[in-house]
């Protein structure tokens, strides 16, 4: 079966497909620019990051831990995307963007054979994997549409864990609560990608995957979910009584490390050179030098959870509208919000008024919310 989307009302309570036309048309740009340096008529998509990225937010899996379910190659007179004849259908009704051709293949066919064959090059196309880091330089740059989406995912997720957060107890458990932010994530016609809570017994693992332990006298929740293609990512952390002096200035201490990579955060910087910044940072707020190494610090952040995560190689360079979750995190505390960078600085986009805040460098920034 081969067709060709066109606009049109989604089925009775179906979905109609996020893609913007404008933002589209940029993408198709870029890809075609990609393919021009490269002397290439064709590329092959393959993964869920640039799948989703390219569609401008088109679902194109069924399970979270497996495979896309489609494939798609851009070529010079057009867009082929290739997936299953049991997917096809939902697909052309409610994840297909204007003017992409749908083909489909048996269930047990091969997509990527499939969409390599579809278009009108006697080339071989490009793979991801041969223009891996000109991709990412293409995903950098939020357009229009896909920013108010994320700024609308952003500030759900956020609310979201203010609802629950808020409604817990002493004797809630780990799993309670992550299913209680999971129940929420999807009734947002999100995915949660990533839910973890750890209480007061658990607080020196950094990613505690949840477990029947009651929250105690303090909890700290993430949450990464994704919709229309686009990941936020968020942590809280709630206490039930004072704090001690102890974690209340290690609190204010690792925002003071964040508040120095929001800084080396602007137009021009390599990841690098933020990534030694980062590095510094810890040193210069009285965590230990290796702290950096007990845990990734973020990066990069839109179709991916991290787009990548800093390292001392990774070499980008930071562009305006660019997003980004950074997460420092020491003993017993770790602080992360997605942000966008935008002319007059960066915008925290996983924001609710209603949790408390302090200001650090000017920026209000979340603190533990003591019930």
């Amino acid at each position: 079966m081969t067709q060709t989307s066109t606009t049109a009302a989604p089925p009775q309570g179906g979905r109609l497909a996020p893609g913007s036309p404008a933002d589209r048309a940029i993408k198709r740009q870029r890809v075609l620019d990609i393919l021009a340096a490269a002397g290439r008529d064709s590329l092959l998509l393959t993964t869920n990051t640039a799948l989703t990225w390219y569609l401008d937010g088109s679902r194109v899996h069924i399970s979270l831990a497996g495979d896309p379910i489609a494939a798609l190659l851009v070529d010079r007179y057009g867009d082929h995307l290739v997936t299953f004849n049991n997917e096809a259908g939902r697909i052309a009704a409610e994840e297909l963007p204007p003017g992409v051709n749908l083909h489909s293949v048996p269930w047990y066919g091969n997509l990527a054979q499939a969409a390599a064959a579809a278009g009108n090059s006697s080339q071989p196309p490009l793979a991801e994997s041969d223009v891996t880091a000109e991709l990412r330089a293409a995903r950098q740059q939020l357009l229009p549409a896909e920013g108010a989406r994320y700024s609308l995912l952003g500030a759900e997720l956020a609310g979201m864990m203010t609802d629950v957060l808020s409604a817990a107890r002493r004797d809630t458990t780990e799993f309670e609560l992550v299913s209680a932010l999971a129940a929420r994530v999807v009734a947002a016609g999100a995915e949660p990608l990533v839910l973890l809570c750890n209480g007061s017994s658990r607080s020196a693992f950094r990613h505690p995957l949840a477990t029947h332990s009651p929250l105690g006298r303090r909890a700290m929740a993430v949450v990464c979910a994704r919709r229309d293609g686009l990941v936020a990512n968020i942590t809280r952390w709630i206490r039930f009584d004072a704090g001690t002096p102890e974690e209340r200035d290690a609190e204010a201490r690792i925002a003071a490390v964040e508040a120095d990579i929001f800084d080396a955060t602007v137009p021009g910087a390599s990841l690098d050179r933020i990534f030694a910044e980062i590095q510094a940072a810890y040193v210069r707020h009285g965590f230990g030098a290796d702290q950096w190494e007990q845990h990734h610090q973020g990066g990069p952040a839109g179709y991916a959870g991290r787009d990548p995560r800093v390292t001392s190689t990774v070499t980008d360079t930071v562009v305006l509208d660019q997003a980004f979750t950074w997460n420092p995190s020491g003993p017993g505390v770790k602080i992360e919000d997605t942000v966008q960078l935008t002319e007059t600085g960066l915008r925290v986009l996983t924001v609710d008024p209603r949790w408390p805040v302090a200001t650090v460098n000017g920026l209000a920034r979340p603190v533990t919310l003591q019930l």
